[in-house]
């Protein structure tokens, strides 16, 4: 176990501490694990109070403030709190006019809040309790302690908290909070467990391929194992079962929460977040608020959770009042149904000649999926010391030409212009501005060039290295492509006198020496600068990719020349055999 703790057995009080002190209008009651709004005090206003095991965090505690809740306890990690812990969160937060009790329905949440709220009512306190069970996982399965109370609950917080604010008796409040529990449906899906820190270990297993859905939210493990498929595919599964565990009429608007389990990137959660939105309106659902983000979460699981809110203009006015928490999204749960702007005109290049055809053609194409075969390798090797991102970008940017090849212009010069801006819009990071510009450096060398020898190709390979020398700064010996790039370039204008498929197959020979040699260097440029003198004995994977596309360009060119030559050498047979003294290869 990882964990940025001290003591397993302090975690909570040292996170609910924390969190006080980042939060002035919060305390944090001594000798419990209560944290409550002082601001609250003497506003003689109803009480939200919840709360429930710690390791859900935001929740509870980061739902408390003006809105919201008046007082969140918390138990040990995915422990319910005491009976007296709740109780004492009770006498704190009631300032006469009563107080809800917002409880997950987990036997031992309800326990705790039960008993302590029949004792309050005794000390003369007015306590309601709303139960939230809004898991449909569970659904037709055999016998079960009742659905579960997950990550919906929090839009029952938002509810009735925003009821209290304004100025609601107990009894609307708590009916407020029933119908938005009433009307609420959650399921959720792990690919991964989460560990207690005072256990150690994680809380189940699951294989690299497989996801477990319809969890809960304390590490226990769900209804059904699979493997894991995309996130429309998942999304599908669980708004699906949402929808199918209550009667939703026909136009009835919702509101959707898409809440992340703990461990998942917030890029997970809002391509979550789209694909449930389309799939809503797809399903002829009205999506009016929604939100996105870690609300409930079970320690460090990664996995999402969808909840989906039936709301009427009561539900919608109290999702909109104002709140003051340190976890509610500042956004006002709008949903953008008008997302895209119209981008500026793009660089329109004209495409002089003819298209890009035959043996031309060929060798790019067979380049391209070299790049693209190279991927895995090339992004292995660059997780070892860089950022794990060129294999990826190369074949995104090899995608990007392939899409193009059908409108790409015939001329060298123009050809190479036209692939340096593909590459410029389509490759980010480091290698696209590279890239872009060896491409374009050589394309302005070619200017008016109308058929390349040698020498022409030797000098534009020279022009781009030096294009990548004055954008990037680097130097060959400094561990980049430029120690593949620059050998590759020299050996290509000390050939000028062989043919093109020989140039290139030496070119590319010294190419894969100069990569090769960077095992041995020490990083002063690149990606591998940041790892120090841990890169050594590892290759350069910018340099090796360069190796890669100029030998796949070698072969292609070696194949067309043999090609050629075999098809000449077949009519000059046939013309002798029929007594022609003609030159075949005259007219070519």
């Amino acid at each position: 176990m990882k964990k940025l703790i001290n003591d397993p057995h302090d975690v909570v009080a040292e996170s609910l501490t924390g969190l006080v002190r980042l939060n002035p209008q919060l305390r944090l009651l001594e000798g419990s694990h209560t944290v409550v709004d002082a601001s609250a005090a003497g506003r003689g206003a109803v009480a939200v109070l919840s709360g429930g095991g710690a390791g859900h965090e935001p929740a509870h505690a980061g739902f408390v403030g003006p809105g919201m809740l008046a007082g969140a306890v918390s138990g040990e990690v995915f422990t319910s709190p005491s009976v007296d812990d709740v109780l004492v969160g009770i006498r704190a937060v009631d300032s006469g006019a009563g107080v809800l009790l917002v409880v997950k329905n987990y036997t031992g949440d309800r326990l705790n809040f039960g008993l302590a709220a029949e004792l309050a009512r005794a000390d003369g306190i007015d306590v309601r309790m709303v139960v939230v069970s809004d898991d449909v996982a569970l659904a037709g399965t055999a016998e079960h302690a009742g659905d579960r109370g997950i990550a919906g609950t929090v839009l029952v917080h938002k509810v009735a908290g925003a009821a209290a604010a304004a100025g609601r008796d107990l009894t609307e409040v708590a009916r407020a909070a029933e119908n938005a529990a009433n009307a609420l449906r959650t399921m959720g899906v792990a690919l991964g467990p989460c560990t207690v820190p005072a256990a150690g270990t994680p809380s189940f297993h699951l294989d690299e391929d497989e996801v477990e859905w319809g969890l809960g939210i304390h590490g226990e493990q769900g209804v059904e194992r699979s493997p894991a498929v995309t996130a429309a595919a998942t999304v599908d599964r669980l708004l699906s079962s949402c929808l199918a565990a209550g009667e939703l009429p026909s136009g009835q608007p919702v509101a959707l929460l898409v809440n992340n389990l703990g461990g998942s990137s917030a890029m997970e959660i809002t391509l979550v977040a789209d694909a449930a939105l389309s799939w809503l309106r797809a399903h002829g659902v009205s999506v009016v608020r929604a939100w996105s983000g870690a609300f409930l979460t079970a320690m460090e699981m990664e996995g999402v959770s969808l909840s989906v809110l039936a709301v009427d203009d009561d539900l919608v006015t109290l999702l909109d009042a104002p709140v003051q928490t340190s976890a509610w999204p500042a956004l006002s749960g709008r949903v953008n149904d008008d997302p895209y702007l119209p981008a500026p005109a793009a660089e329109s290049l004209a495409l002089e000649g003819a298209g890009l055809a035959g043996a031309s053609r060929s060798a790019l194409e067979r380049v391209l999926t070299a790049l693209q075969e190279a991927e895995p390798e090339l992004t292995a090797m660059d997780q070892q010391v860089g950022d794990g991102d060129l294999g990826h970008s190369l074949d995104r940017g090899a995608r990007a030409v392939l899409a193009e090849a059908d409108r790409l212009p015939a001329r060298a010069d123009l050809l190479l212009r036209r692939l340096s801006a593909i590459v410029r819009k389509s490759i980010g990071g480091t290698s696209g501005p590279l890239y872009a510009v060896l491409l374009l450096k050589a394309s302005e060398e070619l200017a008016d060039v109308g058929n390349p020898t040698v020498t022409d190709w030797a000098r534009a390979l020279v022009a781009g290295q030096r294009g990548i020398q004055e954008l990037g700064g680097a130097e060959p010996g400094d561990r980049t492509m430029l120690d593949a790039l620059a050998p590759a370039a020299e050996a290509l204008g000390i050939a000028v006198d062989a043919p093109l498929s020989e140039a290139l197959r030496r070119a590319a020979g010294a190419a894969r020496s100069g990569a090769e040699a960077t095992a041995a260097m020490a990083p002063r440029r690149g990606r591998s600068s940041y790892a120090g003198e841990r890169v050594k004995g590892h290759l350069d994977p910018g340099a090796w990719a360069v190796y890669r596309w100029m030998d796949a360009l070698a072969q292609a060119m070696t194949s067309e020349a043999t090609e050629t030559s075999e098809t000449n050498d077949g009519v000059t047979s046939s013309a002798r055999a029929s007594g022609s003294t003609r030159n075949p290869a005259a007219s070519d």
